[in-house]
């Protein structure tokens, strides 16, 4: 009867892994050398790598953090692919931006007219829009709150809007930022 009752509750468990499993899909976008595949390397494998290729084009990963799967798209963010950044965002759970800190001021003016750019395409309307504010682990790295003002983040009305400051070598805020990623998917979906 002990093998019954192990076989039955293997598959109650698999069974509620089918019904009550998130899933939900991202797009991380970013200038280039912000920390973007990096931010994506640490999630999907939990390991930090010092030397990274930059990403020429896309990527995919699915990352699982509890019952959820999330979809990553890393995309790009040198000049010639930021105009797939609107089709790679189309139809996901969130928009993750990622912004180099600390920053210098062409990158983040650039940047910030990226997101804005980016944001007001008809398609992405509503899309919740997390930024994340890498490498604080760098000495002059900038707080949340100049990220938000200089962003002008505080000025998107649209759409829920959250910004973190980060470290992917450190592993700063990775689990502030895997939380609120899966409150975005509901529950069950495919």
């Amino acid at each position: 009867m002990s093998s019954f009752a192990s076989i039955f509750n293997s598959l109650i468990a698999y069974l509620r892994s089918l019904l009550f499993s998130k899933h939900l899909e991202i797009c991380v976008v970013g200038l280039q050398s912000a920390g973007k595949t990096s931010l994506v390397n640490l999630l999907s494998s939990g390991q930090f790598a010092d030397e990274m290729v930059p990403t020429v084009g896309f990527n995919m990963r699915k990352v699982r953090s509890g019952n959820t799967t999330i979809k990553v798209w890393d995309i790009g963010g040198q000049p010639r692919f930021r105009n797939m950044w609107e089709r790679y965002c189309r139809g996901v759970s969130a928009i993750v931006f990622v912004v180099e800190t600390p920053p210098s001021s062409d990158p983040w003016a650039i940047a910030t007219e990226e997101l804005h750019a980016l944001i007001e395409r008809p398609h992405l309307a509503g899309v919740p829009l997390l930024v994340l504010a890498t490498k604080n682990d760098i000495k002059g790295a900038v707080g949340v709150d100049q990220v938000i003002r200089t962003m002008r983040l505080d000025t998107i009305s649209n759409r829920e809007v959250s910004c973190y400051s980060i470290s992917s070598k450190n592993q700063v805020n990775i689990d502030v930022t895997l939380r609120w990623l899966v409150a975005r998917s509901p529950a069950g979906s495919r």
